[in-house]
Formats: C-alpha cells, sequence, structure tokens
C-alpha cells in the first residue's frame, strides 16, 4: 500500500511530494507503518523504481518472446518501451525524469541501464577481441540511447505518432542492410 501511494504521488507529482506524512495518508496507514517498512523516503522511493523497472522486463519479455528474428525482437522491444512509459505518464516520469536527479534512483538506473547492456551482449561470446569490444560499445550506446529516445517520447519531442519513431529507431540501430 505505501508502494502504490508513493508510485501515485512520486509519478504525478515529482519526488517531492513523496514524504512519510503524504505517502501515509494516501494509503491510510499510520506512520508507524511507514517506519515498520522503509528507513526513509529514498528506500521507498527505491522501492517504487523496482516495481516499475520489474512491470517493464515483464512487458518487454512478453513483448519480445517467440519472435523470429534480431529486428522483430529489437523493434516489439523499443515499441514495449516506448508504450509502456506513455501509457502510464507515472512510470515514465518514475523510469526516465525523476530517475535522472535523485541520487538513490540515479544508482537504480545506472544498474537498470547496465542489466540492458549485460542483455545485449552474449557473455558466453567467442570470437576475437575486436568482436567482443564492437558488441561491448554497440550495448553500451543501445542502453544509453534507448533511455534518451524514451525521455524524448515523453517530452514529446518526436510528435505523436509512435510508428514512425519506433522505424526510425529500428533503422538507426540496426540499418536494413543487415
Amino acid at each position: 500500500m505505501l508502494v502504490d501511494a508513493a508510485f501515485q504521488l512520486f509519478g504525478e507529482a515529482g519526488e517531492t511530494a513523496v514524504t512519510v506524512r503524504s505517502v501515509c495518508s494516501v494509503a491510510s496507514l499510520n506512520t508507524r507503518y511507514f517506519y515498520e517498512n522503509f528507513t526513509d523516503i529514498n528506500e521507498l522511493l527505491g522501492a517504487v523504481y523496482d516495481v516499475v523497472v520489474a512491470d517493464l522486463i515483464g512487458t518487454l519479455a512478453e513483448a519480445m518472446s517467440d519472435l523470429p528474428d534480431d529486428r522483430s525482437r529489437l523493434r516489439a522491444g523499443i515499441r514495449s518501451v516506448l508504450d509502456f512509459s506513455s501509457g502510464d505518464p507515472r512510470r515514465g516520469r518514475v523510469l526516465f525524469t525523476e530517475a535522472r536527479t535523485n541520487p538513490v534512483l540515479a544508482a537504480r538506473r545506472a544498474a537498470t541501464q547496465e542489466l540492458l547492456r549485460r542483455s545485449v551482449v552474449d557473455d558466453g561470446q567467442s570470437g576475437s577481441p575486436v568482436a567482443r569490444t564492437s558488441n561491448l560499445v554497440s550495448a553500451a550506446m543501445y542502453s544509453g540511447a534507448m533511455a534518451e529516445l524514451a525521455q524524448q517520447w515523453l517530452l514529446g519531442s518526436l510528435g505523436e505518432d509512435l510508428d514512425p519513431v519506433v522505424d526510425a529507431a529500428v533503422r538507426v540501430i540496426m540499418p536494413p542492410d543487415r
């Protein structure tokens, strides 16, 4: 209940709206319950971030499962992240806006990007050191680019039609000649 209340407050009005008193009021709980579950607001905000990321990972896994090739998985993944983030603007705010400024959330965001980076690189991959380096660079650029793409989509900088945004992103990441 506390995480749900914090998500509502955080997602609608940002980090400054989340206080022990406001969260407990929205959750209709005594502050004692807050301190039985969290040491401070940052720990609660971290829990909110973790829940939203877990939901995003589940959404991504479902969208990309059983697709026949890298291009279709990439397309589904990009669309899924952007749909998820804008489908409920509170999720986008938690993942891509507020997570840039709060130190606790910035650390979680960095860990999430590292997880995304690792998911792009096959750690068991054999091959030359040059190929391995190339894959690591591509993965790093992809994870950073996805975060920025989501941020720009949420700001409305890319228009209102998701299809051309997804098409352009796929072409940039995986040009047609690949």
